[in-house]
This record gives structure tokens, C-alpha cells and sequence, in this order.
């Protein structure tokens, strides 16, 4: 304790003595080129002394991260010159930058340990692995400041040895380009000297050092992950992707559009989750059981229906398959053939960066896509598999109504289908284990869903943790835990709606070695390139939106880098992603909520309308629900909104279209929107945003102004 104390004092000391003596003020190019002949004059008389005196400053600097080290980098080159001065800067530099990592290790380190545990245990796994390399990588390609790096890794477990031999080598290419750069500066006296070849190259150097060593250590990568496999000399196809959702079609379709060879491989149906057992069908199921209600609803409108609306289940189930029919051709073989995509029903499998073996055939490829989607996720509950559960995937295959149905889950597809079958005439019981239900939206969005959905005859008991199925009188009894109190629920059917896990066995994944994060997916970079980077990934099966629309945009990158890397990539951007739940009324959100915004520490303003004031919607008998918009702090600048209301995931694309080209509200306010239509609620929100944001003194100078002009 006495010496981490000591320790502080010292470099306090150092701190005070540089900013009481005022010496950054030496640390600035004006005041080395003011001095640029002292110093040469007096290094040619004392060239040891000038070397040892630099040295120890250069040092001390460093350890000490006084900023500055640029300035005594550039001043090196113009007195030693480019060999002596790399020389002396370079050991000068490791040398510091090892005493600021000891610093850190001895005064931050177990402090850190302590209070962020699981996190730096997790980063002390990762430094373990591949700590060298990982500094090494930061060392060539300078993404953050030097002495970041220097304390972050004293913080880690990485061994002293290994750091200084590591930034002695990763620092070394970057110090000889800017010692080069001082020692041209030297050479500049008068205005004609800088436009020099010489200079003007050194500056050149300057910006393109960067993107070099991004390029070498991509390299580096490249050699290492492909170190124990051979690349063929030709290749069958430009682009083989696995998977037929709606990640691959993209791909696939895309590819063979810039008229790429390119093969898909599906090994169960065209279309994925989307097309036969996810957005398709639900979205089909929910009209019926939306027509049902709108009818029931009739006599409110002045239209009287004779007797009880009834629902033939079967047909409704029916109703659905010949939708997935009629949507079927748009995935077709057929249609993807025509577009010149082979199409290849079999079980794919990546047996090399550049080989995928399929029906007992290899396919040599260029580039590979995965896009293996996702599987229901089913928790490991006791008695589970003795229960005929439901999930999305066998769903459809029911021909007969349940009349008590329990819902596992709160999230989007849990709630639509306990409404949809509630309207049906199912005794619906929602569990969900978290607080409330939607736990991705803000409570203000949930908890009028909530009241919505309680309205109908749902019923929903959040807490309520799901902990074993049973068997009592031929019954089947969900047994829950509440704050530790005992509940339980029968059902006839249990529809098990609790999330969704990537479906990353069984296509060589794993045997491949191709990184799987901690949540189960497959660990992409900002070009959806895994870490072999020829092999690319989109969609569910790496995240982080289980959207299709979102599957979708990522294959667009995918197919765009795979097919002109190196000469141009695209890094994926997700900044503005709606989503949608499709309850009645609909919840949609884009960009960023409370929730995340307040996690982020990002200052907001909020800004909401009432749809129960609109005119459009009270003469549709529609007047619930709110639009719901957060801006910056003190302006229009759309960082989020949502919509609950009827028709909710159509109102949310303008906000969708501004915020994608970077207008605010005041853009909403200044588009003219048809009367009277639900699109209007956006433009009053807009509008509840200008009159909260009015200029308050701007608006009293004005009514003075009209007072004059009446008199």
C-alpha cells in the first residue's frame, strides 16, 4: 500500500511540475521549429549528452502519458536523422510505454479486477488466447491513442516480456514514419520547400500508414486462419450460400445479378422460417382472427350481425397454407433458376474455406454464405418432454382449436398468436418470467399493450417463472413460481414462444473453427465477414435482429463485399432498423428507445400524441394508442420513435425515411399529409415538438411587434 501510494505521489509530482513550469509549451512543432538550429548546433557538440538527455525525456513522457509524444517523435527525426533517431525513439518509446503498463498493472489493476470481475475475467481469457496478437494489431493499426493502450492492457493478465517485445515490433513501422516525417520538416525553410516530393511523400506516407497496416494485418489474419488448408488454383462457383431463408435468397439473388456463379443449398424448403412456419402464416392467421373481432365489433358501427360469429378452425388453418402456396413461387427453385441461381436441395457441408461438399459432391467457391437461420428455442423445464408442446415450427399443423391454451413467452410471437387465438374463442394464459410483457419496448408502450391485450380476455401473469409440467386427472398442469409462492395452470395445448437460438451445428461450422459468440451465434465483423474472411454470414443465425427485413439488408453487404473485396467493402449499417409486433393495435419502433437511449447516457427529449385526438382515427372507430418520439436534446434530430396504434408498422416508415436521410421533425411539419388520414398523427407529433421547442423571447418580441402595427 505504501509503495502504490509513493508511487502516486510521484507522478503527481510530475504532473504539477510540468504544468507549473509550463513545459507542454516545449512540446509544440512552432516552438521546435523556432529552435530547430539550437538544437542541431548543440547536438553536434554534445551528441551523447543530447542523445542520453532526449532518450530519458522521450521515456519519462511516455510512462507518464504527458501528451506530446507526436511533437518529441517529429523533433527526433530533425536532430538525429532518420537510422539514429528510429533507433533511439523506437526502444525509447517501448521502454515507456512498458513503464506506463506497469503503472496501470500496479495502481488500476486489482481495483479494476474487483469491481468489473466478469468482464475482465472474460478479457484475460481472450488475452490468453491471442493477447500478442491482439496488441500487436493495435500497435500497427493505431485505432486508439498509444497510452490507452499501454494502461488498458496493464489491466489485463498479459505478460510484461510479451508486451515490450510486442510493441517494440508493432510500434516500429509507424515510429519510422513519422521520425521520416520529422526529418523532412527539418528541411523546410522557406514556402517552396513544401511542396517538396520528399515532404509532400511524407505526408502522404502520414495518411495512407493507417490503411497499410489495416491491409498487413488483415493479411496476417488471412495467413493464420488459413495456415492449415490449400486453396484450389480454380473454382467451381464465385459464391456458394447455405440456406435458402430470406438471407440467403437475397444473397443468392443479388450475387447472380452482378452475374456471379453462384449456388444455393437448402436441405429442407425454399423460403426458410419466413415463408413456411414464421412472418408468412402468422401474419395469415392474424387477418382471420382479425375479421372475426371486426365483425363482433359490427354493432358498434351500426351494423347489426345476426346470431354468434363462429370460427371454423380448420379452415382458418387451411386459409393459411394456401396463402404460404400462393407466396411460394416468389422463393421457387423455378424462379431463382431463371435468375441463374443453381439451386441444390441437399445438406450442405463447409469441409474447407473454399469447399463445400453437398449430396456427396465438393464445391470449390470463392466465397461462402452462411445463412442457416434460427430454431424455436425450448428451455429445459421439468416434464417438458412429456408434453406434445407447440412452437412455430409445428404450429400449423393443427386442425383442432384448444380451449385452454397457455402461451410461454411475452415477446412479439407469443402475444400475437395468444391474441389471434383468444378471438378465436381460446382461454389464453400468457407467462412470462420477466417484469412485463414486450421487454424490448419502453413501459409506457407495454403497459398500454398490456391493457389492450387484458381488455380482449387474455390473460397475462408476468414473475411467473415456468418450473414443471405435470400430469393430475388425465390433465396437464403448468406448475409456475411466483415470489415463491406455488401456482398452477392447466392447459390443453402450450404454445412455447420464449426466443429463438442460431442453428449453427451440423454444416462444419464448429469442425471449421469458425468463431461462435457467447449468445450462440456466429461472431461476424462490420463486413459480415467471419473470421476466415472469405466465409460471410447474415440473418438469424448471427443476429443481432431476428428480422427478416434485417436478414435481408445484411445480405446485401454480404454479396456486395464477398464479390469486390479487396478493391471496395461496406460496413453494415444498422442505425435505423424498425421492427414490428403485430397485435391489434400494432407496436413499431425505429432507431433507439428510453430504454437504450438511458443506458446509453444520451441526453433526450420526448415528445408525444394522443391518437385518440386524431379525426381520421375517432371516425374509424380507431382512437387509441400514441406516437411516441425522442429527439436530441434541444433539437429536431430523430433518434427513435414509436407507434401504437392501429396501423402502426405503415405510419412508422416516415420516420423510417428521415431518419434514414438525416431529416428531423421540422422535415415531418413541412410535408403536406392528406386529410383525414392515420399518416397525420405523425405531423402533430411533429408539431407538439415545435410548440414544446417555440422561442420563447423570439415570440414576445413578435406579439410587440403586432401590438405596434395595430396602433
Amino acid at each position: 500500500m505504501k509503495k502504490k501510494i509513493l508511487i502516486i505521489l510521484l507522478v503527481i509530482l510530475a504532473f504539477g511540475a510540468f504544468k507549473f513550469f509550463g513545459l507542454n509549451q516545449y512540446f509544440t512543432l512552432e516552438y521546435i521549429k523556432e529552435n530547430q538550429n539550437v538544437f542541431a548546433k548543440f547536438y553536434a557538440e554534445n551528441t551523447v549528452l543530447t542523445s542520453l538527455v532526449y532518450f530519458v525525456i522521450y521515456i519519462i513522457s511516455t510512462a507518464l502519458s504527458i501528451p506530446g509524444a507526436t511533437v518529441l517523435t517529429l523533433l527526433g527525426g530533425a536532430i538525429f536523422g532518420l537510422g539514429y533517431g528510429l533507433l533511439l525513439i523506437s526502444f525509447a518509446s517501448s521502454i515507456g510505454a512498458t513503464l506506463a503498463f506497469l503503472l496501470s498493472r500496479t495502481l488500476l489493476r486489482e481495483t479494476v479486477e474487483k469491481k468489473f470481475a466478469s468482464k475482465i475475467k472474460k478479457l484475460n481469457q481472450g488475452v490468453e488466447k491471442e493477447g500478442a496478437f491482439y496488441l500487436f494489431t493495435l500497435r500497427l493499426v493505431p485505432i486508439f491513442p498509444f497510452f490507452l493502450i499501454n494502461l488498458g492492457m496493464g489491466l489485463t493478465r498479459l505478460k510484461t516480456v510479451t508486451f515490450y517485445a510486442v510493441s517494440q515490433l508493432g510500434m516500429l513501422p509507424g515510429t519510422a514514419v513519422y521520425v521520416n516525417a520529422g526529418v523532412q520538416l527539418s528541411q523546410i525553410d522557406s514556402l517552396k520547400g513544401i511542396i517538396s516530393f520528399d515532404v509532400l511523400g511524407s505526408f502522404v506516407l502520414l495518411g495512407l500508414f493507417p490503411i497499410i497496416g489495416k491491409k498487413f494485418v488483415e493479411f496476417l489474419n488471412a495467413r493464420k486462419v488459413y495456415k492449415d488448408y490449400k486453396k484450389p488454383k480454380h473454382f467451381d462457383y464465385n459464391m456458394v450460400v447455405i440456406g435458402a431463408g430470406s438471407a440467403g435468397l437475397v444473397t443468392a439473388y443479388i450475387s447472380a445479378a452482378i452475374k456471379s456463379k453462384v449456388a444455393l443449398i437448402e436441405k429442407n424448403k425454399m423460403g426458410g422460417d419466413c415463408l413456411n412456419t414464421g412472418c408468412v402464416p402468422s401474419k395469415a392467421l392474424i387477418k382471420s382472427a382479425k375479421v372475426k373481432h371486426q365483425i363482433e365489433q359490427a354493432q358498434k358501427y351500426g351494423v347489426n350481425v345476426e346470431g354468434k360469429v363462429s370460427v371454423d378452425f380448420a379452415k382458418a388453418m387451411e386459409r393459411v397454407q394456401n396463402v404460404i402456396s400462393k407466396i411460394e413461387p416468389h422463393d421457387s427453385v423455378e424462379r431463382y433458376t431463371d435468375l441463374g441461381v443453381e439451386c441444390i436441395s441437399g445438406s450442405a457441408k463447409i469441409i474447407s474455406p473454399w469447399e463445400v461438399e453437398v449430396n456427396g459432391k465438393v464445391l470449390t467457391t470463392k466465397n461462402i454464405t452462411i445463412a442457416t437461420g434460427a430454431s424455436p428455442f425450448v428451455p429445459s423445464i421439468k416434464g417438458i418432454e412429456n408434453i406434445d408442446i407447440l412452437v412455430s415450427e409445428n404450429l400449423w399443423n393443427i386442425r383442432e382449436l384448444p380451449n385452454d391454451l397457455i402461451v410461454l413467452g411475452a415477446g412479439p410471437i407469443g402475444l400475437e398468436m395468444a391474441q389471434s387465438f383468444n378471438r378465436f374463442g381460446s382461454n389464453v394464459t400468457v407467462i412470462e418470467m420477466g417484469e412485463r410483457i414486450l421487454s424490448k419496448e419502453d413501459t409506457d408502450v407495454a403497459s398500454l399493450a398490456t391493457d389492450f391485450l387484458r381488455a380482449e380476455g387474455v390473460n397475462i401473469y408476468t414473475q411467473h417463472k415456468a418450473v414443471e409440467f405435470i400430469k393430475r386427472d388425465d390433465k396437464d398442469i403448468l406448475v409456475c413460481d411466483f415470489n415463491g409462492e406455488r401456482k398452477e395452470f392447466s392447459f390443453d395445448k402450450v404454445l412455447v414462444a420464449v426466443g429463438r437460438k442460431a442453428n449453427i451445428k451440423g454444416f462444419g461450422a464448429e469442425e471449421l473453427g469458425i468463431r461462435i459468440r457467447n449468445n450462440g451465434t456466429i461472431e461476424a465483423n462490420e463486413y459480415l465477414q467471419t473470421n476466415f474472411p472469405n466465409i460471410y454470414v447474415c440473418g438469424d443465425v448471427t443476429g443481432p435482429f431476428q428480422l427478416t427485413h434485417t436478414a435481408s439488408h445484411q445480405a446485401w453487404y454480404c454479396a456486395v463485399n464477398a464479390h469486390f473485396s479487396p478493391l471496395k467493402k461496406f460496413k453494415v449499417d444498422y442505425s435505423v432498423i424498425p421492427w414490428v409486433t403485430y397485435l391489434d393495435p400494432e407496436v413499431a419502433t425505429v432507431g433507439k428507445n428510453e430504454l437504450q437511449l438511458q443506458t446509453e447516457d444520451v441526453p433526450y427529449d420526448i415528445t408525444k400524441y394522443g391518437i385518440d385526438d386524431l379525426d381520421r382515427a375517432i371516425a374509424d372507430g380507431s382512437d387509441h394508442g400514441f406516437v411516441k418520439v425522442l429527439t436530441k436534446k434541444g433539437s429536431d434530430k430523430i433518434l427513435g420513435a414509436t407507434i401504437i396504434g392501429v396501423g402502426a408498422g405503415e405510419l412508422i416508415t416516415e420516420f423510417v425515411t428521415n431518419m434514414k436521410h438525416e431529416k428531423g421533425l421540422n422535415a415531418i411539419l413541412g410535408t403536406i399529409h392528406s386529410y383525414p388520414t392515420m399518416s397525420e398523427a405523425n405531423k402533430f407529433a411533429a408539431g407538439n415538438w415545435k410548440r414544446a421547442n417555440a422561442p420563447e423571447k423570439a415570440l414576445q418580441y413578435l406579439m410587440k411587434f403586432h401590438k405596434w402595427r395595430r396602433s
